[in-house]
């Protein structure tokens, strides 16, 4: 197999905790070089619509758009089990003062964007930096903000208060985990090298959570200020036995998700989702 891999996902800590085996040559990649592009999960989303990436995280709402260019790899995916991106506010509201409101969101092709629209869709998006809507809701340049990634874990900390939890909200309407990223491989790779990378990242999440300290060790210089136990607790929500493999759970969830985003009108087209087996 030849080549190199351009390998690409989001600066934080979970992703960095997933990826430290393959980064640190913890892994036999059988000939294959993986090049690590690390950028903020929407800039990734953008990317893939080109075909920019070999092998990328994205958001599953993004997926909709790259199914002729991308399959879901089985391993890689972030769930929120009952918790996700976290609508929060400077003042106490409920979902009814939601609407009509201005709602700092981390991009229009993230999942956290699309679960918003499902839980209200009357609201106007102010697309920011997944790592300045906090600020963003403090100055009050918005009425709330829409928080990914460590924000999840910080906003208390800031004197914001939660409005409403995306990942509970949406296990309470379907009984599913909220699937909110995964890795997509490009199809024009040949099916040998395709095999190969599913392979090599399996065995790089099963690598760190067989190995958590120095796994951990590595994430922390992408924790973003949390001190050692907050980043271990994020970790732990976002990479664990759902990153190792979907399931038919998680491949349930991942449908489910997008056939709600298109019977709302919030993906214009049927999607029809490809895993590589």
């Amino acid at each position: 197999m030849p080549r190199t891999i351009r390998l690409a996902h989001s600066p934080d800590s979970d992703d960095a905790f997933m990826f430290y085996a393959l980064a640190e040559g913890k892994v036999d990649t059988e000939g294959l070089k993986y090049v690590h592009e690390l950028q903020d999960i929407e800039t990734l989303n953008q990317r893939a619509l080109r075909g920019e990436l070999d092998v990328t995280a994205v958001s599953i709402h993004a997926y909709a758009y790259l199914t002729q260019q991308y399959a879901l790899l089985p391993h890689g995916a972030s769930f929120g089990d009952g918790y996700g991106p976290r609508l929060v506010a400077r003042t106490q509201m409920d979902h009814a003062d939601v609407r009509g409101k201005r709602v700092a969101v981390p991009g229009p092709l993230t999942t956290a964007y699309l679960t918003l629209k499902l839980y209200e869709p009357n609201f106007t998006a102010v697309n920011t930096r997944f790592d300045e809507i906090e600020d963003a809701v403090v100055r009050g340049d918005v009425d709330l903000g829409l928080l990914i990634h460590e924000g999840q874990l910080t906003y208390a900390a800031r004197g914001l208060h939660l409005v409403a939890d995306m990942g509970e909200w949406w296990r309470r309407e379907t009984g599913l985990p909220l699937p909110l990223g995964g890795n997509v491989v490009n199809k024009a790779l040949d099916s040998a090298t395709i095999a190969a990378v599913s392979r090599h990242l399996r065995a790089s999440i099963a690598y760190s959570l067989g190995h958590r300290k120095p796994a951990l060790d590595y994430a922390m210089q992408y924790a973003r200020g949390l001190d050692r136990p907050l980043a271990d607790a994020f970790v732990g929500m976002y990479v664990n036995d759902w990153t190792l493999d979907y399931g038919e759970r998680g491949r349930e969830a991942v449908r489910s998700l997008l056939r709600c985003g298109v019977e709302r009108g919030i993906i214009p087209h049927a999607v029809t989702v490809e895993f590589v087996e």
